[in-house]
Parts: structure tokens; C-alpha cells; sequence
């Protein structure tokens, strides 16, 4: 049996706030981010490299407050999309090789939705996804819960919570790349 070593000892979660954004490649990181209602999270990872991240933006176009979006543009879809999958790029993940994981969108206000933030946040996501031919893996948009996710950077493990369940999926592909092409 192989001696632990001190990563398996000790696990960092690394909290994503709203308006937030996180990337890298720490494979004793858990990457978490917490009550994704309207807010979209998605969750990256290239098991090649084991690169992942996690965003969790608010609001779906920059030009609702510029200034803002100067400041914090992981807040918006447009400007911390664009930001993640540069830092994702960064880091070597390669297009093809990423897996996605997109939740939230919620409607978790009773009543009259005249903004319909979730839905125009989903949108602003597959919208996104789509013109970049960027197919997400696994979807868990729309509905009326908060979602929770956790994403291992040792193994592509996803953990997705919901007030009435835990679901874990794999952002590994089936047929796996077995080498990093130069």
C-alpha cells in the first residue's frame, strides 16, 4: 500500500461567490458554489489535465450596470463567460476536451417574474455554449429550486445538491483521451 500523501490528507474547498469565478488545476481542490437560484453556475473540467472551474453570474448582459461589469465581470453571462473559458484556456484546457456541468436559472419568487432573470440567465448560457459549439454534458436548468455544486479537481466528480436530493456525475468522457496532444 502506497503512503498518503500530505493532498490526501488535507482538501481545500474553494468557496465561488456570487459574481464569481474560479480556475484551476490544485487537485486537492473541491470547488464549490452555493444556492444557484436565478444564478447560472457552470462547472468546467479537462480530465486531460485536470483543469476545472466554476462560475456563478447573476445577471445575463453587462450592459444592465457597465461599470459593474468593469469591476466584476464574472457577475454578468456575457463578460465572465468569456473570462472562464479564457482562464480555462489558460490553464491548456482544450475545447474538446472539456466537459460542462450548467445549473440555475430558477424561478424562485413567488408571483409576477416580469424580469424572468432565470430564464434570460438560461438563455444567456445556451446561447453562449451554442455559438462557441460548446455542448454541455449535463444540464439542470429552469425549475423553481436552488441547486448547490461541487466539483473534485482530483477526479471530475460533480456533486449537484438540491433541497431534495444529491446527485453525482462524472465530467469525465466515456472514451477518455490517454495522452495530452503537444
Amino acid at each position: 500500500m502506497a503512503s498518503p500523501t500530505v493532498g490526501s490528507w488535507f482538501t481545500q474547498r474553494v468557496v465561488v461567490g456570487v459574481g464569481d469565478l474560479v480556475v484551476s488545476n490544485a487537485a486537492h481542490s473541491i470547488l464549490s458554489t452555493y444556492a444557484l437560484g436565478s444564478c447560472v453556475g457552470v462547472a468546467a473540467y479537462d480530465s486531460v489535465l485536470r483543469v476545472g472551474g466554476i462560475l456563478h453570474y447573476m445577471l445575463p448582459d453587462s450592459r444592465l450596470s457597465p461599470v459593474k461589469a468593469l469591476a466584476q465581470p464574472a457577475m454578468f453571462a456575457d463578460t465572465g463567460l468569456r473570462q472562464f473559458f479564457e482562464q480555462l484556456f489558460a490553464f491548456g484546457a482544450r475545447p474538446a476536451r472539456l466537459q460542462l456541468f450548467v445549473a440555475g436559472g430558477a424561478k424562485v419568487l413567488d408571483g409576477d417574474d416580469s424580469f424572468r432573470i432565470g430564464v434570460r440567465n438560461s438563455e444567456a448560457i445556451l446561447d453562449f455554449l451554442d455559438r462557441n459549439d460548446l455542448p454541455p454534458a449535463y444540464s439542470e436548468l429552469g425549475g423553481t429550486i436552488n441547486r448547490t455544486l461541487h466539483l473534485a479537481l482530483a477526479d471530475g466528480r460533480l456533486l449537484l445538491k438540491t433541497p431534495h436530493a444529491e446527485n453525482e456525475v462524472s465530467l469525465i468522457p466515456e472514451q477518455e483521451p490517454t495522452a495530452v496532444p503537444s
